[in-house]
């Protein structure tokens, strides 16, 4: 990855580039030292190891990421990413490079949640 991403916008075509390319350093280097990544709505990883071993896994599993960054919201050196399928939390670094804090990269295998024993039908 050279020069890292400048935006928050950036940040998501360099997850959506690295997974095509399947480079998992450079996987790595796009999430803050700490950070959590949620695959799958079950599965989590944290730091930059765990990160890449699971992307890893996801890659064998022929999973990609499109980054379809729906709504930005920025608030100085943070900023919420909704996407089609998940959310991501990213920061701005000293650095001025934008870095993955939370990334939850899909929703489609969250079960409902439950209250009281019954399914929470709720939006």
């Amino acid at each position: 990855m050279t020069g890292g991403a400048r935006t928050p916008e950036d940040l998501e075509t360099l997850l959506e580039d690295t997974f095509v390319l399947r480079d998992g350093e450079a996987i790595a280097e796009l999430f803050e030292d700490g950070a959590v990544l949620v695959a799958d709505g079950t599965r989590d990883a944290r730091g930059g190891p765990e990160i890449e071993h699971l992307v890893t896994e996801m890659w064998q599993r022929n999973r990609t990421y499109l980054a379809e960054p729906r709504r930005i919201v920025q608030a100085g050196n943070t900023a919420l990413i909704m996407t089609g399928r998940g959310a991501n939390v990213v920061r701005r670094g000293a650095d001025g490079t934008w870095r993955y804090a939370i990334a939850l990269l899909t929703q489609d295998h969250i079960p409902p949640r439950r209250t009281n024993g019954a399914a929470d039908e709720s939006p």
